[in-house]
């Protein structure tokens, strides 16, 4: 018998999934004098010929070694991948788009004016009229002086070469370029010009007649089988076998292998014995069992039998995931039913993609129907990705259809793919090896800013505890580390001056693109039948009262000055957040059922905390809870409510979660009450993200990534209760999402704040989500080793310590 499996899934964050170069140029300019272009950062060759041969070290998380700037998926090989390559985009501090980069824009920060030039020019035109023929077209004009590593020249062929891979069907990166509504995309992707009138019936059709579809089998197989089961075995001998403490628990010891890790936690067949075979056999015995023949094994699941991928979708993610894969599976499906109408005479073979228009050897138009205004992230924002070393010169004609590669091929792909560990572009930096767990990099000589003055650079892999004590004794220069007190107070005994930054240790703190948060399930939360009535809305603002209550204490033992608390479900790094100066701004949940403030300025924590009762005790009231003076608390709840409800945090088995103690403390005040608040403490976050899919969580504490546009769509839209998708909160409301698309159909920016405003206030009288807190990223330099002051300044949310590290210099060691 096989030990108990380890349910495991990589939970992506809401995050811009492409790569944007880290950097772009900018020049620093007083405040007070009128901004100057021409600079050593403005492109060419630096002014001081400066060469540092020690390599600067920077402290990393395991990479997955894919670090091909379409493969990539994990941060930490996007980093490796961004150090390569450049983007067409460049932003700000702020996060704004520069439009005319090659001639530069001045934006201020802090007092200071920055002057910020990049790769290339966007143009955006809208055309028509909205809502009934407007188009948008967006227009990338690129530099014509930029050079690839290895001295080729780049231009905007290899643009839209890499645009081409990236909406190819058979691509399976993390690109979403293809959601985006440019002219004739879809035609193009599926090779059918009436693709429109192919049903999600009739993919679902195919799909369930997979035992008779060869080709959607050989995708599985190969595409998700087999891969996911490569991987897990690469995660394996990296992560689980040198971890024994963690997964002790699930029967790894340290003579168990890799092969028999791997078998006891995805194998199906009770009688296969893995000991004595090696890693490859397992695996291979593992793609039959999952695979389609005789050799295929099957597990029974809730709803019938699951076999092949979902099988896999099960142990990979757990029961309530059996769908996991389904996506892929029928984004495929529709490839080949789309093929199939063509063979059938329904539709034209479309062999380009009409939005697309090559305007010169530098420029490129995309046409979208109507206007989003997220779009100009996916268009515009792409990397020059050499068609030479990815693709093949040869395989490009623009003019006759030919994108530098076998477009719409899975051999195509696969060749793109098979330079995943070997990553070549115009980027400041050239990818050498990886080896070892070190990812060593030289500067290119042939990058258009001239060649950074640190020859070489290394991306070590260390534990993450271990990331400070590896910059104190110089094995790393640099490394992101945990803002915790815990870190504050050890880097406090290794600077002499006890502070945050001293003799040994810089410290840099900027705010994370994102936020912490409580959340509550509508639909698990609620009176009656209506998760949206005015009673479920009390409830749930009842325990949210309490739950705001205790965030700034517990936040602040936590974090430190490494965290704030927020009072609106955005971050704060965010335009569209609401700010203490704007008109409306409250305290989150600090209102009574009348509308009346809660707290006032001098109150002290006791009588804080007795407002708050005396106001969720109101609010309970409101939505029907039996209120009895005698016993004094709540003796019965409305039809559909409950006495008892409990809290999912993540907290690893140990209860060290930001959000734990002010869960708690609520706890304690609810059962005054007479409500009971039960704390779970998950240790494997992965059993979270099951439940939230599957709709069984009455409440939790997570955090959401953000990105540099605020859209809400994916995470407070109705349309996105279908499926898997991510409104966990299950909120659900016509005005919300009336706002929500005129949000993102504007490109009036203080326009969209006022609407966002005004979405943030929904979402908090629905009472399904307590703005917890926004941590700080606590990167960690050393001060011997770096000449600090060579750092690019004014560190932020958008402009990381790497947007120019090409003047970044050491001192002597």
């Amino acid at each position: 018998m096989k030990s108990q499996k380890l349910i495991k899934v990589l939970a992506m964050a809401l995050t811009l999934a492409m790569i944007i170069t880290a950097f772009a140029a900018c020049t620093k300019k007083p405040e007070e004098k009128p901004a100057q272009s021409g600079s050593a950062n403005q492109g060419g060759s630096q002014t001081e010929a400066k060469s540092f041969t020690t390599p600067l070290v920077v402290a990393y998380d395991q990479f997955s070694e894919k670090f091909s700037p379409f493969f990539a998926s994990t941060a930490y090989d996007q980093d490796v991948a961004s150090m390569t390559q450049l983007g067409t985009m460049t932003t700000t501090r702020t996060g704004a788009v520069v439009m005319n980069a090659i001639e530069g824009e001045d934006e201020a920060y802090n007092g200071t004016t920055y002057n910020y030039k990049g790769v290339a020019n966007i143009k955006v035109e809208m055309k028509g009229t909205a809502g009934v023929d407007q188009q948008t077209v967006y227009t990338i004009h690129m530099r014509d002086d930029i050079k690839f590593s290895d001295g080729q020249p780049a231009n905007i062929d290899d643009v839209i070469f890499g645009m081409y891979v990236i909406i190819d069907p058979y691509y399976t990166g993390s690109s979403t370029l293809s959601s985006i509504d440019i002219v004739g995309l879809q035609e193009y992707i599926y090779n059918n010009s009436e693709i429109g009138s192919l049903t999600a019936e009739k993919v679902a059709e195919y799909v369930a007649d997979i035992a008779n579809k060869p080709e959607l089998q050989k995708f599985v197989v190969e595409n998700i089988i087999t891969t996911t089961l490569t991987d897990e075995l690469d995660w394996i001998k990296k992560e689980v076998l040198t971890d024994l403490e963690t997964y002790g628990a699930y029967g790894i010891t340290a003579e168990t292998t890799a092969g028999e890790a791997l078998y006891m936690f995805y194998g199906l067949d009770e009688n296969y014995d893995a000991k004595g075979h090696t890693e490859q056999e397992v695996l291979d015995e593992l793609i039959k069992e999952y695979g389609f023949g005789a050799d295929a094994k099957t597990l029974t699941g809730q709803n019938g039998t699951y076999a092949n991928y979902k099988a896999l979708a099960v142990n990979y993610a757990g029961e309530a995931k059996s769908n996991y894969f389904d996506a892929d599976v029928s984004a495929r499906a529709k490839v080949y039913c789309a093929q199939e109408l063509l063979a059938s005479g329904v539709g034209q073979a479309v062999p380009n993609v009409a939005g697309f228009k090559r305007v010169d050897d530098y420029t490129l138009e995309v046409t979208t129907n109507g206007y989003a205004a997220n779009a100009i992230y996916q268009v515009c924002s792409q990397t020059i990705a050499p068609k030479h070393y990815y693709g093949d010169n040869s395989l490009y004609d623009f003019a006759n259809n030919k994108f530098g590669f076998e477009n719409r091929t899975e051999e195509g792909m696969k060749r793109i793919g098979a330079k995943n560990n070997h990553p070549m572009g115009a980027g400041a930096y050239k990818f050498v090896e990886y080896k070892n767990g070190i990812v060593y990099f030289e500067a290119n000589e042939h990058y258009y800013k001239g060649a950074p003055y640190i020859k070489n650079i290394q991306f070590k892999e260390v534990v993450s505890g271990d990331k400070l004590s590896v910059i104190k004794t110089g094995e790393c220069d640099v490394g992101e580390v945990s803002g915790t007190v815990k870190t504050f107070e050890a880097i406090h005994e290794i600077n002499s001056n006890g502070e945050d930054t001293g003799d040994v240790i810089t410290s840099s703190l900027v705010w994370n693109l994102g936020y912490g948060y409580i959340g509550l399930c509508a639909d698990n939360m609620k009176v009656g039948s209506d998760a949206g009535s005015e009673e479920s809305k009390a409830l749930r603002k009842g325990i949210a009262t309490l739950l705001a209550l205790h965030r700034e204490a517990n936040i602040a033992s936590y974090y430190g000055n490494a965290a704030a608390v927020i009072e609106y479900p955005i971050s704060s790094t965010s335009w569209a957040a609401p700010q203490i100066s704007d008109q409306g701004y409250q305290i989150a949940y600090s209102k009574d059922v009348n509308g009346a403030t809660i707290y006032t300025s001098d109150m002290t924590p006791d009588q804080k905390e007795a407002a708050a009762l005396e106001a969720a005790k109101g609010w309970f009231i409101k939505a029907g809870y039996t209120w009895d003076d005698a016993q004094g608390k709540f003796t019965a709840a409305p039809s559909g409510a409950k006495m008892e409800y409990e809290c999912w945090i993540p907290a690893s088995g140990s209860m060290d979660h930001p959000a734990w103690g002010v869960v708690q403390n609520a706890a304690n005040d609810l059962a005054k009450l007479g409500i009971n608040l039960k704390l779970k403490d998950v240790a494997q976050s992965n059993e979270l993200w099951s439940g939230l899919e599957a709709h069984t969580i009455d409440m939790w504490a997570a955090a959401w990534g953000s990105t540099i546009d605020p859209d809400m769509y994916q995470v407070y839209h109705s349309d996105s209760l279908q499926g898997s998708g991510s409104n966990h909160y299950r909120i659900n409301d016509p005005q919300l999402d009336q706002l929500i698309v005129a949000a993102r159909n504007s490109d009036d920016q203080t326009y969209r704040r006022s609407i966002y405003k005004q979405c943030l206030d929904i979402i908090l009288d629905w009472g399904v989500e307590v703005p917890t807190y926004q941590r700080r990223n606590l990167v960690c330099f050393s001060t011997e080793r770096i000449k600090i002051d060579t750092l690019t300044p004014d560190i932020t949310t958008y402009w990381g310590w790497m947007a120019e590290i090409e003047t970044l210099e050491l001192n002597n060691k």
